[in-house]
């Protein structure tokens, strides 16, 4: 406990922008992330930088992809790929509901 709370007296909390999932959340429900943050800090908790960033490898993917989302927009850049070779090649007709033609709404 520090001697002094400097972080208190001015009100902010430095530590939180660390754990940016375990912040106060609106209406008190836990942020998306929460989860994944939790299990890579309480795999990391106690092992040191070195050994964390070797035995805790998953844990920290799984938390990043949760936050950017990186291999799920990878995954949609394929499928919208593959969508639109099929379209060329005459395979596949969208829907007219995903072309912008909708009948007119009474």
């Amino acid at each position: 406990m520090p001697f002094w709370g400097l972080q208190k007296q001015l009100g902010i909390d430095v530590d939180s922008w660390l754990l940016r999932q375990s912040m106060p959340q609106p209406h008190g429900q836990a942020g998306v992330c929460h989860a994944f943050e939790r299990e890579w800090v309480e795999c990391g908790h106690g092992l040191g930088q070195t050994r964390a960033r070797r035995e805790c490898q998953l844990e920290y993917e799984d938390f990043m992809e949760c936050m950017k989302r990186t291999k799920l927009t990878q995954r949609l850049r394929i499928i919208l790929e593959q969508r639109d070779r099929m379209i060329k090649q005459g395979k596949y007709t969208p829907p007219d509901y995903h072309m912008g033609k909708e009948e007119p709404r009474p």
